[in-house]
């Protein structure tokens, strides 16, 4: 370890970024910290560019009124309801007079604010949740104050923590690491042992959250994580409550974090929405669903709204068919025991494909806010109507030993940790169809698998032949569909595909491919989708995060094929490194048409 939290040096450089220089420039008191998003005090280089040719400059006695103004706010919205909850706190309850809504130079910056990671030992949290973390706080985007509390079963003081939060970031972070971010982020970092039915553990969890509400002016403002199992979900949110962590102090906020999976089917999700919802309000849950937090998905809309030469042809007058893939080119690893009896089907399709899906088919918005998202996904995933044969028209299957990247993999059923007469599926395929005016008669074939081809996820929107063609017959015998190809990984992109006259003294038409790249196109590489989650979470901006309506309304769908399956055969066999079983490719021939290769 190169430094640890006691080491860190009482004074910030000027160069530790946004955060930083907020922290060297206030350290008058906590309570002057407590600046909603957009505070003057935590912006990013640039501001006084931003706040505009001649806007006033703020004084501590202006931001201290400002304050005394929105505790005397939040005191007239009255007390406690019936069920002993405090009302939460809006999302941005202070606007910062220096900024100037038309300027677009300054990104969102979090409010004085912390975050409580449980399970914080797993494989999500060191190369996911903490790299998040410091990329977000280099970036400026993180105040000063910024609190950082692990919660699991080791051992460990408050500086092994942020060892191991060290070690994760030099690992897997996705900007340059610099000393002086470290140091000043590491101050915030406090570990709590103990397990989830500790009492006393989390009487602990309580004292560290007060206690950096005073040392680090987080505003009693905390979002805690659950990186856990699902099975420990109502235990976790029910000591929460207990212990008064799901209360926020007057004129502050409390959120969970919720990841995937939300239940196994309709029922436990239902029982899962329950318990979390007697503990926090709707609007306080976040779920995560790591996808949506993709730049490229979040581009769909753009593509879509912001353009006019897509909307028209987008519809069942154009179109004639979409295929949704998300393809894998691992194994199950080391999560035999999370992943056998889920499978392919509950991990993706259920989440992240039919949330694609929905924004793909979804009407536009009346604004980019989560409340009209919401409507118009929810519109889509209950038009969904399901093939009547679901045994000619869904496939699951099990990969098999074979070859993956020039090495000799084995099969699921020698993986270890799994029973050899497991019918969980690793490969799932499905098509559905949406009844409404404008998707009527268009199948949306979905698809997921491990062990497959290559890692790719892709929206393929393929549109109808011409009519009629001038052309003969030999002149068209290699010209395809035209489609557009949204990338949604690993090449983050769009292409449209088309024919083109090839060059020559006869008329011979090929499909070609125009191609665009967020990595060609932007000098500014995409911030990885968990940075855009935590920091949409500690803001309250759920656009990006499904509500327990989508969550139920997408198990309906998938219930009935999964109650199929369990009474119908085993899973189809399928050679690693392929892109599925026979079946698969069976199922699109009776339609006519033939899955893309990526």
């Amino acid at each position: 370890m190169t430094k640890k939290p006691a080491d860190a040096a009482a004074e910030v450089p000027e160069a530790a970024g946004a955060g930083a220089t907020a922290a060297a420039d206030d350290t008058r008191s906590p309570a002057a910290d407590t600046a909603a998003p957009g505070d003057a005090a935590t912006a990013a280089p640039g501001d006084a560019a931003a706040a505009g040719a001649g806007a006033p400059a703020a004084t501590k006695s202006d931001a201290s009124a400002a304050t005394r103004a929105g505790g005397r706010a939040a005191a007239k919205s009255g007390g406690p309801g019936s069920d002993g909850r405090l009302p939460v706190a809006p999302a941005t309850e202070w606007v910062n007079p220096l900024r100037d809504p038309r300027d677009r130079r300054l990104p969102r910056i979090a409010g004085p604010s912390g975050l409580v990671i449980f399970g914080v030992t797993g494989d999500l949290s060191r190369k996911k949740l903490m790299p998040a973390v410091y990329d977000l706080a280099n970036r400026g985007l993180l105040p000063p104050g910024f609190s950082l509390v692990g919660f699991a079963r080791r051992d460990w003081e408050d500086q092994d923590f942020a060892q191991v939060v060290y070690e994760a970031v030099k690992e897997h972070s996705r900007t340059p690491f610099r000393e002086e971010v470290w140091q000043q982020l590491s101050e915030g970092m406090r570990f709590v042992p103990g397990d989830f039915d500790d009492d006393t553990a989390f009487k602990h969890l309580k004292t560290a959250v007060d206690e950096l509400d005073t040392s680090r002016g987080t505003g009693g403002n905390f979002a805690f994580y659950l990186s856990v199992p699902p099975k420990f979900f109502p235990k976790v949110v029910q000591q929460l409550k207990k212990h008064g962590l799901a209360n926020a102090p007057q004129g502050s906020w409390r959120r969970a974090v919720i990841e995937k999976p939300f239940g196994r089917d309709l029922a436990s999700a239902r029982e899962l929405n329950r318990i979390v919802h007697e503990v926090f309000e709707p609007e306080q849950v976040f779920r995560i669903d790591h996808y949506l937090g993709k730049e490229t998905v979040q581009n769909i809309l753009a593509l879509r709204f912001a353009n006019q030469m897509y909307e028209p042809v987008w519809n069942r007058s154009y179109v004639d068919h979409v295929q949704i893939t998300m393809a894998e080119d691992i194994g199950i690893g080391g999560r035999a025991g999370y992943y056998d009896g889920i499978g392919a089907a509950r991990d993706v399709i259920q989440n992240h494909l039919l949330q694609l899906m929905a924004l793909t088919a979804m009407e536009e918005p009346i604004a980019f806010d989560a409340e009209a998202l919401v409507t118009e996904k929810l519109k889509v995933l209950k038009s969904v109507r399901l093939p009547q044969d679901l045994g000619v028209h869904t496939v699951r299957g099990q990969y098999a030993a074979g070859w993956q990247g020039g090495e000799k993999v084995i099969g699921y059923l020698e993986e270890e940790g799994i029973d050899k007469k497991s019918k969980t599926d690793t490969y799932a395929a499905v098509k559905l169809e949406i009844d409404n005016r404008r998707w009527a008669g268009v199948p949306f074939y979905l698809r997921t698998g491990k062990r497959l081809g290559r890692r790719v996820t892709e929206i393929a929107v393929v549109f109808q032949r011409a009519p009629h063609s001038p052309f003969d017959t030999t002149a068209t015998e290699e010209l395809g569909e035209n489609a557009i190809v949204i990338r949604v990984q690993p090449d983050e992109g769009m292409t449209v595909r088309f024919g083109s006259k090839v060059p020559g003294t006869s008329m011979e038409i090929r499909d070609v491919s125009m191609d665009f790249a967020y990595g060609e196109s932007f000098t500014e590489s995409s911030p990885e989708a968990y940075e855009r989650l935590i920091l949409d979470v500690l803001l309250g901006d759920a656009n990006l995060f499904p509500r327990h309506q989508e969550v139920e309304e997408s198990w309906k769908v998938l219930d009935p094929i999964e109650e199929y399956w369990d009474r119908h055969g085993r899973p189809a066999q399928y050679p690693a490194g392929t892109w599925g079983p026979r079946e698969a490719d069976e199922m699109l021939a009776r339609d006519g048409r033939s899955w893309r290769r990526p």
